[in-house]
């Protein structure tokens, strides 16, 4: 007869000769998902008996963890700035690295009631939006993707975490799709040069969406089309916060510069990582 306890020893001694180090923990969120009750509900009953059509449902995800898909792509979410996110098909999966941008927007924006109008562009789940707009509560903001996939997927993350009244996500190819002036911009772009998408781990290259990744020949397609839009639509007292790949840092900012945009930080993820750069509207903008 098999229980709780039993499964989890199983899937976790699986996941183990699979090479995975926290397999025990895995384990329990595999399990804990394909029965749908708390990882706390089955830590705390050990003995209770399950059936075959519930150790099925648990072979099922354990097979395919195992097969090497990555464990939010299983479970179909993610969390990111202490929020939990659904992903499908169409979005990146939210990496903790992209945070940064999310602190970098704190420590310029200090007032967390100002009523502030955000834009992210390539909003994917929605992620960096909706996490700043649960730090500003009187805040509103724009999503912007080119995937109608993701588009649908940060809409319903938004109203998952209750901030749908505050945010909207449109289908478009970069800031195309909007008008007006934001106080602050978000991106998290396309980065990975074409040649290179080969060579990434493959929980990213078989599971996230290519478009998302390529940023072409050399990465900076996406950073030349975005900071070409951006200085319309920044506001006087506005900033621009994009992520980068490590080693792109000199390469992105020359472009903002380029732009009229004035560089005013970059960021590193807690790695130690180059991940965000910062940029304000020219001089002449802010007076």
């Amino acid at each position: 007869m098999e229980t709780h306890g039993s499964l989890v020893a199983e899937a976790a001694a699986a996941l183990s000769a699979a090479g995975f180090a926290d397999a025990r923990r895995q384990a329990r969120r595999l399990i804990s998902e394909a029965l749908a009750i708390t990882q706390s509900d089955l830590f705390g009953h050990p003995d209770r008996a399950i059936d075959e059509q519930q150790i099925g449902r648990v072979r099922v995800l354990l097979d395919r963890r195992v097969a090497g898909e990555p464990l939010s792509r299983i479970l179909a979410k993610r969390e990111f700035w202490g929020l939990e996110f659904t992903l499908s098909a169409d979005t990146l999966d939210p990496r903790p690295e992209t945070e940064t941008i999310v602190e970098a927007v704190l420590r310029r924006k200090l007032d967390r009631h100002a009523p502030l109008r955000l834009l992210d562009l390539g909003t994917g789940t929605g992620c960096l939006l909706l996490a700043l707009l649960s730090e500003f509560p009187g805040a509103d903001g724009v999503g912007i993707d080119i995937a109608e996939g993701a588009v649908r997927t940060a809409a319903r993350n938004a109203v998952l975490l209750g901030l749908a009244d505050r945010a909207r996500f449109f289908v478009g190819d970069w800031a195309g799709a909007v008008s007006g002036r934001f106080d602050a911009i978000v991106v998290n772009p396309p980065y990975i040069m074409s040649e290179s998408l080969v060579l990434l781990p493959r929980e990213v290259a078989c599971y996230d969406p290519w478009r998302a990744l390529d940023g072409g020949e050399d990465g900076l397609r996406s950073y030349r089309a975005i900071a070409e839009a951006i200085p319309k639509l920044v506001s006087p007292d506005g900033i621009v916060a994009t992520e980068i790949s490590g080693g792109q840092a000199d390469a992105v900012a020359a472009i903002l510069r380029a732009n009229g945009l004035v560089v005013d930080g970059i960021e590193k993820d807690l790695a130690g990582v180059t991940r965000c750069v910062v940029a304000l509207p020219p001089p002449q903008r802010r007076l």
